[in-house]
């Protein structure tokens, strides 16, 4: 049976949309799989120590028995984190698009897994080559010809982790203007934004059906 490790970065349970899609492309990924185990880490709603990242490095250059118990914790998370990418068949990374950039509870969990050992820069990518899929929501317009166009500061990082370092296959699923029936500016935009909104949970499912062609052959 397959293994897919799912983060989700979203700080929301209810209303979220990157975890909304995240569902639609797990649910008709286990459905054509028959099955799969499905390795979760909610990093949104259960963050990671604030100093786990600081006390998983400096715990690595220190001799064991000088080690503090919080950078043994750090670094028995970072081997754990670690442990669930490898074990991993592919890969779902559901990540919101906060304050034009990258997400903070992603960038840490990224800082801690490249502290582990397996995963430092400059060693030879652990899960080089397998499939992912990066789900991407942002809650205004940043395309060309729109006000905000080049605020996006965070898609390009997570493709650069993603792709460049760790190798792997990355297909991207993109929803914008979720914020649009929240927004009264915004109103004139809400039949797009539905619009854009179906077209990624469409998005979502047809890249399921490719990935568990992919998984079974």
């Amino acid at each position: 049976m397959p293994a897919i490790f799912r983060l989700d970065a979203s700080i929301r349970e209810n209303g979220s949309v990157t975890r909304a899609l995240a569902d639609s492309l797990e649910t008709v990924l286990v459905t054509k799989l028959g099955g799969a185990s499905i390795i979760r880490r909610g990093i949104g709603t259960n963050p990671l120590p604030a100093t786990a990242w600081a006390d998983a490095v400096f715990g690595a250059y220190t001799q064991a028995e000088n080690q503090t118990p919080r950078q043994r914790e750090a670094m028995a998370l970072a081997r754990e984190m670690a442990d669930e990418l490898i074990n991993a068949d592919a890969y779902i990374f559901a990540v919101p698009f906060y304050n034009f950039g990258v997400s903070q509870h992603f960038k840490a969990w990224v800082d801690i897994v490249l502290g582990e050992p397996r995963f430092a820069p400059g060693t030879e990518s652990a899960i080089a080559g397998r499939p992912a899929q990066l789900v991407v929501a942002r809650g205004g317009g940043y395309g060309p010809g729109t006000p905000r166009h080049g605020w996006d500061h965070g898609t390009a990082w997570y493709r650069r982790v993603l792709e460049d370092i760790w190798k792997l296959d990355v297909q991207v699923i993109e929803c914008e203007l979720t914020l649009a029936d929240v927004t009264p500016a915004m109103e004139g935009l809400r039949p797009q934004a539905a619009e854009n909104l179906a077209n990624a949970h469409a998005h979502a499912k047809d890249n399921a059906m490719h990935l568990a062609q992919r998984l079974a052959a």
